[in-house]
Protein backbone atom coordinates (compact mmCIF):
# COMPACT_ATOMS: atom_id res chain seq x y z
CA UNK A 1 0.00 0.00 0.00
CA UNK A 2 1.60 3.57 -1.11
CA UNK A 3 2.08 6.32 1.71
CA UNK A 4 -0.80 8.00 0.41
CA UNK A 5 -3.13 5.21 0.83
CA UNK A 6 -2.28 4.58 4.08
CA UNK A 7 -2.89 8.36 5.09
CA UNK A 8 -6.10 8.28 3.07
CA UNK A 9 -7.62 5.51 5.51
CA UNK A 10 -5.79 6.61 8.72
CA UNK A 11 -7.63 9.96 7.98
CA UNK A 12 -10.98 7.96 7.32
CA UNK A 13 -10.73 6.06 10.36
CA UNK A 14 -9.24 9.13 12.56
CA UNK A 15 -13.01 11.41 11.55
CA UNK A 16 -15.68 9.11 13.41
CA UNK A 17 -12.81 8.43 16.29
CA UNK A 18 -12.25 12.48 16.82
CA UNK A 19 -16.22 12.74 16.62
CA UNK A 20 -16.98 10.44 19.40
CA UNK A 21 -13.86 11.87 21.47
CA UNK A 22 -15.44 15.49 21.11
CA UNK A 23 -18.93 14.86 21.54
CA UNK A 24 -19.24 11.55 23.89
CA UNK A 25 -16.21 10.68 25.57
CA UNK A 26 -14.85 14.35 26.99
CA UNK A 27 -18.66 15.18 27.72
CA UNK A 28 -18.73 11.52 29.65
CA UNK A 29 -15.63 12.38 31.08
CA UNK A 30 -17.11 15.93 32.63
CA UNK A 31 -20.17 14.00 33.76
CA UNK A 32 -18.06 11.25 35.22
CA UNK A 33 -15.97 14.26 37.52
CA UNK A 34 -19.08 16.23 38.21
CA UNK A 35 -20.87 13.00 39.70
CA UNK A 36 -17.95 12.46 42.18
CA UNK A 37 -18.02 15.79 43.11
CA UNK A 38 -19.55 17.24 46.34
CA UNK A 39 -22.39 19.93 45.67
CA UNK A 40 -21.69 23.15 46.97
CA UNK A 41 -24.08 26.54 46.89
CA UNK A 42 -21.65 28.70 44.49
CA UNK A 43 -20.95 28.91 41.07
CA UNK A 44 -20.25 25.99 39.53
CA UNK A 45 -22.37 24.02 42.33
CA UNK A 46 -20.12 21.38 42.80
CA UNK A 47 -16.42 21.51 44.40
CA UNK A 48 -13.20 20.88 42.71
CA UNK A 49 -12.38 16.88 42.77
CA UNK A 50 -8.70 17.98 43.52
CA UNK A 51 -6.59 20.80 44.89
CA UNK A 52 -3.41 21.33 46.20
CA UNK A 53 -3.15 21.69 50.14
CA UNK A 54 0.47 22.09 51.34
CA UNK A 55 1.89 21.25 47.85
CA UNK A 56 0.22 18.19 47.86
CA UNK A 57 -2.83 16.79 45.20
CA UNK A 58 -5.61 15.96 47.49
CA UNK A 59 -8.39 14.53 45.61
CA UNK A 60 -11.87 14.83 47.43
CA UNK A 61 -13.80 11.91 45.41
CA UNK A 62 -17.44 11.41 46.97
CA UNK A 63 -19.72 8.61 46.31
CA UNK A 64 -22.42 9.65 48.43
CA UNK A 65 -24.15 10.80 45.02
CA UNK A 66 -24.62 7.26 44.57
CA UNK A 67 -25.34 5.94 47.50
CA UNK A 68 -28.36 8.47 48.08
CA UNK A 69 -29.82 7.28 44.74
CA UNK A 70 -30.73 3.95 46.30
CA UNK A 71 -31.88 6.11 49.56
CA UNK A 72 -34.43 7.57 47.92
CA UNK A 73 -37.22 5.56 45.83
CA UNK A 74 -37.79 8.46 43.93
CA UNK A 75 -35.02 7.69 41.07
CA UNK A 76 -35.33 3.85 41.32
CA UNK A 77 -39.07 4.51 40.44
CA UNK A 78 -38.44 6.49 38.05
CA UNK A 79 -36.02 4.43 36.01
CA UNK A 80 -38.06 1.52 36.30
CA UNK A 81 -41.12 3.75 34.80
CA UNK A 82 -38.85 4.81 32.07
CA UNK A 83 -38.15 1.07 30.81
CA UNK A 84 -41.82 0.45 31.13
CA UNK A 85 -43.20 3.79 29.14
CA UNK A 86 -39.47 2.97 26.20
CA UNK A 87 -40.61 -0.81 26.31
CA UNK A 88 -44.37 -0.36 25.70
CA UNK A 89 -43.97 2.53 23.29
CA UNK A 90 -41.39 0.34 21.04
CA UNK A 91 -43.93 -2.24 21.15
CA UNK A 92 -46.60 0.39 20.47
CA UNK A 93 -44.70 1.43 17.17
CA UNK A 94 -43.69 -1.95 16.27
CA UNK A 95 -47.20 -3.24 15.73
CA UNK A 96 -48.15 0.26 13.85
CA UNK A 97 -45.01 0.51 11.95
CA UNK A 98 -44.26 -3.01 10.57
CA UNK A 99 -47.31 -2.98 8.68
CA UNK A 100 -46.84 0.22 7.23
CA UNK A 101 -43.31 -0.72 6.62
CA UNK A 102 -44.25 -4.01 4.72
CA UNK A 103 -47.13 -2.36 2.84
CA UNK A 104 -44.49 0.06 1.33
CA UNK A 105 -41.75 -2.40 0.37
CA UNK A 106 -44.29 -4.07 -1.48
CA UNK A 107 -45.74 -1.16 -2.95
CA UNK A 108 -44.84 -0.74 -6.79
CA UNK A 109 -42.81 2.63 -8.09
CA UNK A 110 -43.63 5.58 -7.96
CA UNK A 111 -46.06 5.21 -5.08
CA UNK A 112 -43.23 3.68 -2.93
CA UNK A 113 -41.69 7.02 -2.94
CA UNK A 114 -44.58 9.01 -2.34
CA UNK A 115 -45.01 6.58 0.81
CA UNK A 116 -41.34 7.17 1.85
CA UNK A 117 -42.04 10.71 1.32
CA UNK A 118 -45.28 10.68 4.10
CA UNK A 119 -43.29 8.93 6.53
CA UNK A 120 -40.58 11.75 6.02
CA UNK A 121 -42.74 14.43 6.16
CA UNK A 122 -43.37 15.02 9.75
CA UNK A 123 -39.54 15.87 9.94
CA UNK A 124 -39.92 19.21 8.20
CA UNK A 125 -41.81 21.00 11.04
CA UNK A 126 -40.51 21.60 14.21
CA UNK A 127 -40.58 18.72 16.89
CA UNK A 128 -42.40 21.14 19.77
CA UNK A 129 -45.08 22.06 16.71
CA UNK A 130 -45.89 18.33 16.63
CA UNK A 131 -46.53 17.86 20.19
CA UNK A 132 -48.05 21.43 20.87
CA UNK A 133 -50.41 19.91 18.20
CA UNK A 134 -51.01 16.97 19.90
CA UNK A 135 -52.42 19.42 23.20
CA UNK A 136 -54.71 20.22 20.48
CA UNK A 137 -56.05 17.59 19.34
CA UNK A 138 -56.39 15.72 22.55
CA UNK A 139 -57.58 18.18 24.95
CA UNK A 140 -60.93 18.48 26.52
CA UNK A 141 -62.38 21.07 23.92
CA UNK A 142 -59.73 19.54 21.14
CA UNK A 143 -60.11 18.51 17.81
CA UNK A 144 -60.55 14.22 18.77
CA UNK A 145 -63.25 14.91 21.83
CA UNK A 146 -64.93 17.25 19.15
CA UNK A 147 -64.97 14.46 16.13
CA UNK A 148 -66.47 11.94 18.71
CA UNK A 149 -69.43 13.83 20.18
CA UNK A 150 -70.08 15.35 16.52
CA UNK A 151 -70.46 11.52 15.71
CA UNK A 152 -72.43 9.92 18.77
CA UNK A 153 -69.95 8.23 19.87
CA UNK A 154 -69.19 9.61 23.21
CA UNK A 155 -71.35 11.39 25.44
CA UNK A 156 -68.95 13.41 27.07
CA UNK A 157 -65.62 14.62 26.38
CA UNK A 158 -62.88 11.95 27.29
CA UNK A 159 -60.41 12.87 29.52
CA UNK A 160 -56.73 11.79 27.59
CA UNK A 161 -54.34 14.70 27.95
CA UNK A 162 -52.02 14.65 30.86
CA UNK A 163 -52.18 10.94 31.17
CA UNK A 164 -50.03 7.87 30.15
CA UNK A 165 -52.45 7.26 27.48
CA UNK A 166 -51.02 10.74 25.45
CA UNK A 167 -47.88 10.50 26.51
CA UNK A 168 -47.57 6.84 24.29
CA UNK A 169 -49.89 8.84 21.62
CA UNK A 170 -47.37 11.16 21.58
CA UNK A 171 -44.18 8.91 21.46
CA UNK A 172 -45.54 6.57 18.91
CA UNK A 173 -46.10 9.18 16.95
CA UNK A 174 -42.88 11.13 17.43
CA UNK A 175 -40.69 7.97 17.25
CA UNK A 176 -42.17 5.95 14.33
CA UNK A 177 -40.61 6.95 11.44
CA UNK A 178 -37.34 5.95 13.23
CA UNK A 179 -38.65 2.41 13.31
CA UNK A 180 -40.34 2.32 9.61
CA UNK A 181 -37.24 3.72 7.43
CA UNK A 182 -35.33 0.68 9.08
CA UNK A 183 -37.55 -1.77 8.32
CA UNK A 184 -38.48 -0.51 5.42
CA UNK A 185 -34.58 -1.27 4.04
CA UNK A 186 -34.83 -4.43 5.16
CA UNK A 187 -37.75 -5.39 4.02
CA UNK A 188 -37.54 -4.09 0.59
CA UNK A 189 -34.16 -6.10 -0.15
CA UNK A 190 -36.08 -9.57 0.53
CA UNK A 191 -36.04 -12.21 -1.95
CA UNK A 192 -39.83 -12.55 -3.68
CA UNK A 193 -38.30 -16.49 -4.79
CA UNK A 194 -37.65 -17.49 -1.27
CA UNK A 195 -42.09 -16.62 -1.19
CA UNK A 196 -42.65 -17.84 -4.59
CA UNK A 197 -40.63 -21.09 -3.36
CA UNK A 198 -42.75 -21.18 -0.58
CA UNK A 199 -45.96 -20.80 -2.46
CA UNK A 200 -45.03 -23.99 -4.74
CA UNK A 201 -44.46 -26.14 -1.60
CA UNK A 202 -48.23 -24.81 -0.68
CA UNK A 203 -47.30 -22.51 2.46
CA UNK A 204 -50.03 -20.25 2.62
CA UNK A 205 -49.84 -16.74 2.60
CA UNK A 206 -49.71 -16.17 6.18
CA UNK A 207 -47.34 -19.68 6.76
CA UNK A 208 -44.81 -18.03 4.60
CA UNK A 209 -44.93 -14.67 6.27
CA UNK A 210 -44.62 -15.92 9.67
CA UNK A 211 -41.42 -18.32 8.62
CA UNK A 212 -39.61 -16.81 6.00
CA UNK A 213 -40.93 -12.92 5.90
CA UNK A 214 -40.67 -12.06 9.78
CA UNK A 215 -37.44 -14.06 10.67
CA UNK A 216 -35.70 -12.44 7.58
CA UNK A 217 -36.31 -9.09 8.74
CA UNK A 218 -35.55 -9.36 12.06
CA UNK A 219 -32.06 -7.44 12.05
CA UNK A 220 -34.08 -4.39 10.85
CA UNK A 221 -37.25 -5.04 13.88
CA UNK A 222 -33.93 -4.93 16.26
CA UNK A 223 -32.89 -2.02 14.51
CA UNK A 224 -35.70 -0.26 14.30
CA UNK A 225 -36.35 -1.42 18.11
CA UNK A 226 -33.20 0.45 18.98
CA UNK A 227 -33.71 3.60 17.66
CA UNK A 228 -37.08 4.34 19.40
CA UNK A 229 -36.61 2.47 22.64
CA UNK A 230 -33.09 3.75 23.05
CA UNK A 231 -34.25 7.72 23.03
CA UNK A 232 -37.49 7.54 25.17
CA UNK A 233 -35.66 6.33 28.15
CA UNK A 234 -34.54 9.87 28.32
CA UNK A 235 -37.97 11.43 27.01
CA UNK A 236 -38.54 14.89 28.96
CA UNK A 237 -40.40 17.72 26.29
CA UNK A 238 -43.16 15.07 25.46
CA UNK A 239 -43.70 13.75 28.78
CA UNK A 240 -43.77 18.17 30.16
CA UNK A 241 -46.36 18.42 27.69
CA UNK A 242 -49.10 15.62 27.16
CA UNK A 243 -47.93 13.92 30.27
CA UNK A 244 -49.40 14.54 34.03
CA UNK A 245 -48.36 15.56 37.51
CA UNK A 246 -48.23 10.97 38.00
CA UNK A 247 -45.86 10.92 34.55
CA UNK A 248 -42.90 9.86 35.62
CA UNK A 249 -39.29 9.63 33.57
CA UNK A 250 -36.00 10.03 34.26
CA UNK A 251 -35.53 12.66 31.95
CA UNK A 252 -37.82 14.55 34.15
CA UNK A 253 -36.35 13.97 37.22
CA UNK A 254 -32.83 14.88 35.89
CA UNK A 255 -34.44 18.36 34.69
CA UNK A 256 -35.56 19.08 38.32
CA UNK A 257 -32.57 18.11 39.86
CA UNK A 258 -30.19 20.26 36.96
CA UNK A 259 -32.59 23.02 37.02
CA UNK A 260 -34.94 23.33 39.55
CA UNK A 261 -32.79 22.00 42.97
CA UNK A 262 -29.33 22.97 41.24
CA UNK A 263 -27.90 19.73 42.82
CA UNK A 264 -25.38 18.74 39.86
CA UNK A 265 -23.76 16.14 41.60
CA UNK A 266 -26.76 14.00 42.17
CA UNK A 267 -28.01 14.82 38.89
CA UNK A 268 -24.44 13.57 36.93
CA UNK A 269 -24.79 10.87 39.07
CA UNK A 270 -28.28 9.94 37.62
CA UNK A 271 -27.63 10.61 34.16
CA UNK A 272 -24.05 7.70 34.40
CA UNK A 273 -26.84 5.18 35.66
CA UNK A 274 -29.20 6.05 33.43
CA UNK A 275 -26.17 5.52 30.55
CA UNK A 276 -25.25 2.13 32.44
CA UNK A 277 -29.14 1.31 32.31
CA UNK A 278 -29.74 2.16 28.78
CA UNK A 279 -26.14 -0.09 27.50
CA UNK A 280 -27.91 -3.79 28.95
CA UNK A 281 -31.05 -3.75 26.48
CA UNK A 282 -28.34 -2.27 23.95
CA UNK A 283 -26.16 -4.94 24.36
CA UNK A 284 -29.30 -7.75 24.57
CA UNK A 285 -30.60 -5.89 21.37
CA UNK A 286 -27.12 -5.92 19.59
CA UNK A 287 -26.39 -9.61 20.41
CA UNK A 288 -29.52 -10.54 19.11
CA UNK A 289 -28.81 -8.41 16.05
CA UNK A 290 -25.97 -10.14 15.04
CA UNK A 291 -27.12 -13.81 15.94
CA UNK A 292 -29.83 -12.94 13.55
CA UNK A 293 -27.42 -11.91 10.20
CA UNK A 294 -25.96 -15.05 11.09
CA UNK A 295 -28.72 -16.22 10.30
Amino acid sequence: MSGGGKWGRRFVIAVPNIWLILFFMLPFLVVLKISLSEPRIAIPPYAPLWDWVDGALRFNINFENYAYMWEDSLYINAYLSSLKIAAISTLLALFIGYPMAYYIARSPEPRRSILLLLVVLPFWTSFLLRVYAWIGILKTKGVLNAVLLRAGIIDQPLIILQTDVAVYIGIVYTYLPFLILPLYANLVKLDDTLLEASHDLGASRISSFFRITLPLSMPGIIAGSMLVFIPVIGEFVIPALLGGPDTLMIGSVLWDEYFKNRDWPVASAVAMVMLVVMIIPIMILRSAQNKGAEI
